[in-house]
Order: structure tokens, then C-alpha cells, then sequence
């Protein structure tokens, strides 16, 4: 049977871990928003008041990439339905 020392050692540890992965997960965040700001930049949608992009975003994502593209009228297709050979 574990001792109660060892329990709260074991609690410890948990947070201690949880306060890692919290930190991972900051900083992965921060990395997604350059490349998504990186995607953005020079499109036009820079001009977007962040409530309106926000919003926009939020529309397009209920739709999904192929629906949503289909309905702006893109003459092309999405890069997930294009099949490229491998070389």
C-alpha cells in the first residue's frame, strides 16, 4: 500500500508535469499563429478588422475547406483533395 508521502509526491510530480505540458502548449500556440499570420499576410485579409476576420474565420470553418472554397467560387481545389505524386 503507498504511503502517503509517496501519493503526494506523486501529486507533485502531476502538476509539475501539467505546468510543462501548459507551457508546451503556450508556446505551440504561438508558433501556429506566425504560420497562420505568415498564410494571412498579403492576401487582403490583413485589412479585415480582427472581429470581422474572426468572424469570417469562424464561417468558413463551418463549412469546411472544400464547401467553403465551392462557395467563394475558387477555380481551384483544395490542397487536401489534390493528389500529388510522390517522386
Amino acid at each position: 500500500m503507498p504511503s502517503k508521502r509517496s501519493a503526494v509526491a506523486a501529486l507533485q510530480k502531476l502538476e509539475a508535469d501539467r505546468l510543462a505540458l501548459d507551457e508546451r502548449q503556450k508556446e505551440l500556440e504561438r508558433q501556429a499563429a506566425l504560420e497562420l499570420g505568415s498564410v494571412v499576410l498579403g492576401t487582403g485579409l490583413e485589412t479585415f478588422s480582427k472581429k470581422g476576420l474572426a468572424k469570417a474565420a469562424v464561417e468558413l470553418a463551418k463549412l469546411g475547406e472544400d464547401e467553403a472554397l465551392k462557395r467563394l467560387g475558387a477555380s481551384i481545389s483544395s490542397p487536401r483533395s489534390q493528389q500529388t505524386p510522390v517522386k
